[in-house]
């Protein structure tokens, strides 16, 4: 029979391994933290402000668990609007390649994805993004940060069809109510 204290104590430790990868809640402060493109310039995610923000964290287990996501998202960028509505921060997860020549190669790659991409792909090289906000390693994790900061969206993992449309439908919000604004 377990006694008070090794109950009391086994709560606590499961609550803080629960907490230690809880997303960003809707209503939240957005994910703080810098990242780095791939010529080293840095990227504070909290010094985006007053523009809705759609951030894509992932490893490279996790680049293919939203790929659906991710075409959407690069129809919706070829119109205009939402490249002009929205700030998308592409974050690679790439703890671990901080060494020669390994560093080099990430490079490398990252400038090719970006160029394919049409858009900047950050790195973090240390995870401590990913530890920071409560991220789950291995997992593809999207965040939509509205432009007063706080969090509209989070989730991690394989997005199903009406998690995608919820958030598509959030997107949409946000691009109509940025264009409102700045006419």
């Amino acid at each position: 029979m377990k006694t008070p204290f090794v109950v009391a104590a086994t709560f606590a430790v499961a609550t803080l391994t629960a907490d230690a990868h809880a997303l960003p809640t809707v209503g939240a402060a957005g994910p703080r933290g810098t990242v780095v493109d791939a010529e080293g310039r840095p990227l504070d995610l909290q010094q985006i402000k007053g523009k809705p923000t759609l951030l894509v964290y992932e490893d490279k287990e996790a680049t293919k668990q939203n790929v659906e996501l991710k075409s959407e998202l690069a129809k919706l960028a070829a119109g205009g609007n939402y490249t002009q509505a929205i700030a998308l921060v592409a974050v690679a997860d790439v703890e671990g390649y901080d060494f020669w020549p390994a560093r080099g190669f990430v490079k490398s790659a990252i400038r090719s994805e970006s160029k394919k991409l049409g858009s900047t792909i950050y790195v973090d090289w240390s995870g401590g993004v990913r530890k920071g906000a409560g991220f789950t390693k291995g997992q593809s994790t999207i965040v939509l940060v509205g432009a007063d900061g706080k969090v509209l969206f989070s989730h991690e993992g394989k997005m199903a069809i009406p998690e995608r449309k919820a958030l598509l439908a959030l997107l949409a919000q946000q691009v109509e109510a940025q264009l409102a604004a700045n006419h």
